[in-house]
């Protein structure tokens, strides 16, 4: 259905043709299989599904490790991508055309500099990643748990994409169209709530029992404390990307911990999810 239309630098033609290509049926089904949508009002739906059509129209999907990405899957995942831009100009995910989409986790290079200045060079598994001028990269079975305690590996990977979009991912996407919002004020905002979390983090580790492995399942009652995933405390593009995962999947626990940067992702976005669950 879509792919002779994708990665071609799609014309606003293109676009009218991918949305009149999604099948009602298909949309309520993918909808569905994403319940932290179910408030969006009727003129957001629309909006959802024209800024989706414009992914599919304009993004080259790919199956890798023997999988077959099919129609379904590039819906769902267009309209988890398109949320975060549903207020905001599609130019902000410009300049890359490819999603690839892994059966599971995959493996990525990393490094890490210790305090003797040795470099240790190792691989990671990850659930996803997004390449500052190159594709998206997501696992399937991890994205298709969307709604998992605020989860949502799409909607991470976009955020990067928005970060990266205005240069270094450092938790600051560009604000040239935000005169509402001075860059110092989100600064002093995005530092001051990553300072916060990582004192609550630590404080959750602290009363994390010495029998108990914290990189086990056991220790998720503790963390689940926490307003975000402990990810976030990784850095501030980290905190950026996990927080705007929250913001669109589970806000309440986000706006109750940390609300003035709840209230800035808010203006930055366009959204409040909170008064779709209302």
């Amino acid at each position: 259905m879509f792919r002779w239309l994708a990665g071609r630098g799609a014309t606003q033609r293109d676009v009218e043709r991918a949305l009149a290509r999604i099948d009602h049926d298909d949309w309520r089904h993918a909808m569905a299989g994403l319940p932290f949508l179910a408030g969006l009002a009727p003129q957001e739906q629309d909006a959802l599904r024209a800024r989706s059509a414009w992914l599919l129209a304009s993004k080259t999907f790919s199956g890798a490790g023997g999988l077959e990405v099919t129609d379904a899957m590039m819906l769902s995942i267009a309209i988890q991508a398109a949320l975060p831009i549903l207020q905001l100009d599609t130019r902000l995910y410009e300049g890359w055309t490819e999603i690839i989409v892994y059966p599971g986790g995959f493996l990525i290079p990393r490094s890490d500099m210790d305090e003797s200045g040795v470099v240790h060079e190792y691989m990671m598994e990850a659930s996803g990643e997004a390449w500052e001028g190159g594709p998206v990269i997501l696992s399937w079975d991890d994205l298709s748990r969307a709604e998992d305690g605020g989860v949502n590996v799409v909607i991470h990977e976009f955020a990067h994409k928005l970060d990266l979009y205005a240069g270094e991912a450092d938790g600051m996407p560009g604000l040239g169209a935000h005169p509402d919002i001075d860059p110092r004020h989100w600064r002093r905002v995005l530092d001051d709530s990553f300072e916060r979390f990582n004192q609550a983090l630590d404080v959750v580790e602290e009363a994390i029992p010495p029998d108990v492995d914290p990189e086990s399942d056991e220790a998720s009652p503790w963390y689940e404390q926490l307003p975000l995933d402990p990810y976030a405390a990784t850095d501030e593009a980290e905190f950026f990307a996990v927080s705007s995962e929250a913001f669109f999947v589970q806000p309440l626990p986000l706006s109750q911990a940390l609300p003035q940067w709840y209230e800035l992702l808010a203006r930055y976005y366009r959204q409040d999810p909170l008064r779709r669950e209302a």
